[in-house]
């Protein structure tokens, strides 16, 4: 028998000129501490908002063109899409605060190893209070502007898998990202 290629292909959806920085949105960690972002996200396809876990990113990438489409032409979408967009800019626009740009060069980057963070539930890398303080500590860093990567464990869903041996093993690897 002739051994057969496996071909993976996805199609994503063409986001609305109007909507362009929906993607932004959807891209910054920012959605995890806005509940009207999320809550613009859910608007467009509640079942579907619930099927991905409520990630923006995996929403984006199965939402059906259409509705993007209608949501660019929707004066009530739109409006929670310009105040969704304005309290990020704002947020985003806000200068240092004087004490950190007083103790850190501008080539500083403060790493906070962690083996687990707690952002939000559609970015399961945590399984308790320790990912949730840590998720605490990025969501401060950021507000404070401070130049802060953070590099854990990325477990995949799950979290945990039975060992018979040692009662819990972890499945995973390294992740960076910054904040």
């Amino acid at each position: 028998m002739q051994e057969r290629q496996t071909f993976h292909l996805e199609v994503n959806p063409h986001i609305p000129a109007k909507l362009a920085r929906l993607e932004e949105l959807a891209n910054n960690l920012w959605y995890a501490w806005d509940r009207p972002t999320r809550t613009m996200f859910a608007r467009l396809h509640p079942g579907l908002w619930d099927a991905v876990g409520h990630s923006p990113k995996a929403f984006l990438r199965r939402l059906d063109e259409n509705r993007l489409k209608e949501a660019a032409e929707d004066p009530v979408f739109m409006r929670n899409y310009h105040r969704a967009l304005s309290t990020y800019d704002i947020y985003h626009g806000e200068p240092a605060p004087k004490s950190t740009s007083e103790v850190l060069n501008s080539n500083d980057l403060i790493a906070y190893f962690c083996a687990e963070f707690g952002f939000h539930e559609s970015f399961p890398i945590y399984s308790g209070g320790l990912g949730i303080l840590a998720g605490d500590h990025c969501k401060t860093a950021s507000d404070l502007h401070l130049p802060f990567v953070g590099v854990g464990a990325v477990v995949s869903p799950g979290l945990f898998h039975p060992d018979h041996r040692c009662g819990r093993r972890a499945k995973g690897g390294l992740s960076l990202f910054r904040v």
